[in-house]
């Protein structure tokens, strides 16, 4: 497969699942090895398993912070942050919460399942908290317990983060997936709704998925390999 020039497509969405943020030594939820084969979603990840213990489950979520900045963004986060600042309409939908894109200097990033950065008052609503260890475990204005911003098990997906989603998907005509595994729904009819509107569809991914099938274009690397191939930096003006 050629570079591509970033010239010939107005519109570009890089769509990243877990696979993207593997790279960089972020632990996967699902996949082999994952967190959810070593803990029981039902006790950290859930909103009755909050309510029944805050405090468990916000210890479990400083864990995963301190593992993630424990992380560092890899050339293909830096990769996609540059195409950004040479591209006037470049969009990042990530299925990831650990917010290694904006680490990179990411800045048009949608994340769909939330992000361990913030916390959530349900009264007052959604702050940023960066670190290690949260800045407050209760709200300062009415003493509620926060809980991470996070789409948990049982949750539905912000309608408002998944409307800004659509549109940006409908309206490239360039879409790359880069480490999901495209099983995990509505996003993953994301493929199909670029692919239906025109889009080029390119998937960059080591394994095949449920979802390969949508892609007219592969590439079977790791993600910084295969941006690298696919955004050669003297073929992207």
């Amino acid at each position: 497969m050629k570079p591509l020039r970033l010239s010939d497509h107005p519109a570009i969405v890089f769509f990243t699942g877990a696979g993207m943020s593997a790279e960089s030594g972020a632990p996967t939820y699902r996949g082999s090895g994952g967190i959810w084969h070593q803990y029981r979603w039902q006790e950290f990840a859930s909103q009755e398993a909050f309510e029944e213990n805050p405090e468990k489950v916000l210890d479990f979520h400083e864990l995963r912070r301190k593992s993630v900045l424990a992380c560092q963004p890899h050339p293909g986060h830096y990769l996609l942050a540059q195409i950004e600042q040479e591209h006037p309409h470049v969009t990042v939908i990530t299925q990831n919460i650990d917010g290694i894109h904006q680490r990179a200097g990411s800045r048009r990033v949608i994340e769909l399942h939330g992000s361990l950065w913030r916390v959530r008052c349900q009264r007052h609503g959604v702050s940023d908290d960066m670190g290690e260890t949260f800045k407050n475990r209760k709200c300062q204005d009415c003493g509620a317990w926060l809980r991470p911003d996070i789409v948990w098990f049982g949750d539905c997906l912000n309608p408002d983060v998944m409307n800004e989603a659509a549109a940006a998907v409908g309206n490239c005509d360039l879409f790359v997936s880069i480490g999901t595994s495209g099983v995990v729904y509505p996003a993953a009819a994301f493929p199909r709704i670029a692919k239906e509107r025109g889009a080029r569809c390119i998937e960059i991914n080591p394994e095949p998925n449920n979802a390969s099938y949508l892609y007219p274009e592969i590439i079977r690397e790791i993600a910084s390999t295969g941006l690298t191939r696919l955004f050669d930096n003297t073929s992207r003006s």
